[in-house]
């Protein structure tokens, strides 16, 4: 009886183990191969439009006093612009501001109080070629504050998109250089992700009050150029 049950429990176990041998074996999963490249493009643009901080600083025994010379002198730098070609909605007031400032003698008593304004104008310059004699004019009328002059290009999308187009060939051609080079042969485009850099303004900070202002109108304006670049990344299936 005893070699009947045994022979029987050792039949059952080898039943079970065929049952699940498939499931524990099953088959092998293809394994996908991929190829990954970056590519780059770039675009150079020379600047069509200029923004510029134009401004002017007045100082003063009172406060009435001191405001009413500094919308006097304002006006007639807001005339040389729109005499240069600014139109009104190129020109953005960003800046107007009035405050006390005590005096003080060379041993730290104070001795009296004068009152500064600044107004401050956002120029707009679509007409580069006159740049330089923009800012002699509004240096003439009495601007003597002059900031961060910012060269840019208006209208960007042409240069983008060529930019784009440059990149997708860099990576194409990489990728085809590596498969060459790793002897595989490359399938389709799986993926594609890209990067714009669109480029910020170029500054060129120029500024100052009274003479210095005068000196540094004479100076050359150069935009120079700015640079698109444009970054893709491709996944190709490879065979």
């Amino acid at each position: 009886m005893r070699t009947k049950i045994l022979v029987f429990a050792v039949l059952a176990f080898a039943l079970i183990l065929s049952g699940c041998g498939p499931a524990v074996v099953g088959q092998a999963q293809p394994v996908t191969r991929t190829l990954n490249v970056n590519g780059l493009g770039t675009t150079y643009l020379t600047p069509d439009i200029a923004y510029i901080y134009i401004g002017v600083h007045s100082e003063g025994a009172t406060a009435s006093e001191v405001v009413a010379a500094n919308k006097t002198q304002t006006n007639a730098v807001l005339d040389a612009l729109k005499k240069a070609g600014v139109e009104d909605k190129d020109l953005r007031t960003t800046n107007f501001s009035i405050w006390p400032s005590q005096q003080y003698s060379p041993e730290g008593t104070v001795t009296g109080t004068i009152y500064m304004v600044d107004n401050t104008v956002y120029v707009t310059v679509r007409n580069l070629d006159g740049l330089g004699d923009l800012l002699d004019d509004t240096i003439a009328a009495g601007a003597n504050s002059i900031n961060s002059i910012q060269f840019d290009v208006a209208d960007k999308s042409a240069a983008v998109k060529e930019a784009r187009a440059k990149a997708v060939e860099d990576a194409k051609k990489q990728a085809q250089e590596l498969a060459d080079a790793a002897g595989v042969n490359l399938g389709d485009i799986q993926n594609i992700s890209f990067y714009d850099n669109s480029p910020y303004p170029v500054f060129e900070g120029k500024g100052g009050g009274g003479g210095g202002a005068t000196a540094q109108s004479a100076v050359a304006i150069q935009p120079g150029q700015l640079t698109i670049s444009v970054t893709v990344n491709l996944t190709y299936d490879i065979k």
